[in-house]
């Protein structure tokens, strides 16, 4: 099935007790044993169910094989949010310590959660100078569980080059995370390029509404973790709270997924409530139309911006002297994303003024809406890192992100225009 089929029918078809077309809200707890030995084999991880919504639940269960399918994966958990999708997929490799080696343009909490949290529990960021690969190879050493990268740098726009990036991961014997939240599967599928497990959150461009926190762990199935067994001795020695259980032996290409829901989801939480899993469910089955929209309008918007004399920059990827232009024609189809970064003339006070004066453009901190949205990441996404940090990520004191929704473009335009009037008059009318 294509994209757009997927998104709508994938890992569901109507029920057998009701025949219901919509996927059921199922909202309870826990579920009946047939007998004390079914319960015991559920338990065990032998028989294929549900026990406790905190490891699994019926409705969760749809959204994860919807988004598995269409990242192209062999399973996926759904969790709360995806800053806790990016936590366990952090942890289920490097439990054991370690560290794992990133791209510098990242997420702000991501950042801390791998600069700060992570090494609270004996686990390393290691942070490249830059995305190229040559940059990730030189921090990787025997002690490296995973090279990490967003496929689309939030905000700073940066196209990873994935392939390159899962060849050098994958020659050093660890595998490659991405989180591949702003591109979505509908523009990019990383593990048509050798990534090993895709990271989302579903609150953004698939939920698509700004009504939902969730996220999503995908795994591709191709990383061979019995291959690197002194790397990863967690799927490959005896987990003795499972009785024993090898996750190589027991679950072979699906070891990974199954590890996150078994030791971490059942053991920590930050559970997906089921009628979060079915308002996510409502914005994946429009996500391919709204990304054609959103891509139309951000290209709209970046074009108007570049020919502004009141604007000093345009970080927009779909530009033919972008950097990263060559990456968009491989990756993305020539798909630029929405979300995109620029500058005003006058530097952070007209860029504070901009900002305040956006009408129909709404100021706050998500991305990925229906609706567009604006944010100063200086000083907010990207506040507890340091200037030559929030530089490095693609941030300066000016600089404002945009999250380009499906409006009408022109209504768009306007509202960025009279917020240009307010923050540069005096430049305005120079070039009148």
């Amino acid at each position: 099935m294509r994209n757009e089929t997927m998104a709508i029918h994938a890992g569901y078809e109507p029920e057998a007790t009701t025949h219901a077309v919509a996927v059921p809200i199922y909202q309870t707890a826990a579920y009946a044993f047939d007998s004390a030995d079914h319960g015991a084999a559920l338990f065990n991880l032998e028989a294929e169910g549900f026990r406790y919504s905190r490891i699994a639940n019926p409705t969760s269960a749809v959204l994860e094989k919807r988004i598995s399918q269409l990242e192209g994966g062999v399973g996926a958990l759904a969790v709360a949010t995806g800053q806790a999708a990016l936590h366990f997929a952090f942890v289920n490799v490097a439990d054991h310590g370690g560290n794992i080696v990133s791209v510098p343009q990242l997420y702000g909490t991501t950042h801390t959660l791998l600069s700060h949290i992570l090494p609270r529990q004996g686990i390393t960021g290691r942070f490249a100078e830059s995305d190229k690969p040559e940059a990730i190879e030189k921090l990787i050493d025997e002690n490296t569980r995973a090279v990490f990268a967003e496929t689309i740098g939030n905000p700073a726009g940066n196209v990873c080059d994935i392939e390159a990036l899962a060849k050098i991961a994958h020659a050093h014997g660890v595998p490659l995370i991405v989180d591949n939240t702003v591109a979505t599967p509908i523009l990019l599928k990383p593990f048509d390029y050798g990534a090993d497990i895709a990271v989302h959150s579903l609150t953004k461009f698939l939920g698509g509404h700004g009504t939902t926190l969730g996220g999503a762990i995908v795994d591709s199935g191709n990383f061979p973790w019995a291959k690197h067994a002194d790397r990863f001795p967690a799927y490959n020695r005896p987990d003795t709270s499972y009785h024993g259980l090898v996750y190589a032996e027991r679950f072979g290409r699906t070891a990974y997924i199954e590890r996150a829901r078994s030791v971490y989801q059942r053991t920590m939480g930050s559970v997906l409530s089921p009628f979060n899993a079915f308002l996510l469910l409502q914005g994946i089955e429009t996500v391919a139309l709204r990304m054609e929209r959103h891509v139309e309008n951000a290209q709209k918007v970046a074009e108007f911006l570049r020919k502004d004399p009141r604007v000093a920059w345009v970080n927009y990827t779909g530009f033919p002297d972008s950097p990263y232009y060559p990456l968009v024609q491989k990756y993305l189809g020539g798909n630029a994303s929405s979300l995109f970064t620029f500058g005003i003339k006058g530097g952070m006070e007209a860029g504070k003024t901009f900002y305040d004066a956006l009408k129909l453009i709404t100021r706050l901190v998500n991305i990925g809406d229906a609706k567009s949205l604006a944010c100063h990441p200086a000083s907010t996404t990207h506040r507890q890192m340091s200037a030559e940090q929030q530089r490095i990520a693609g941030v300066l004191p000016e600089t404002i992100r945009l999250s380009i929704g499906i409006e009408h473009s022109a209504d768009i335009i306007e509202d960025i225009d009279q917020a240009l009037d307010k923050a540069c008059p005096s430049r305005l009318q120079a070039a009148e």
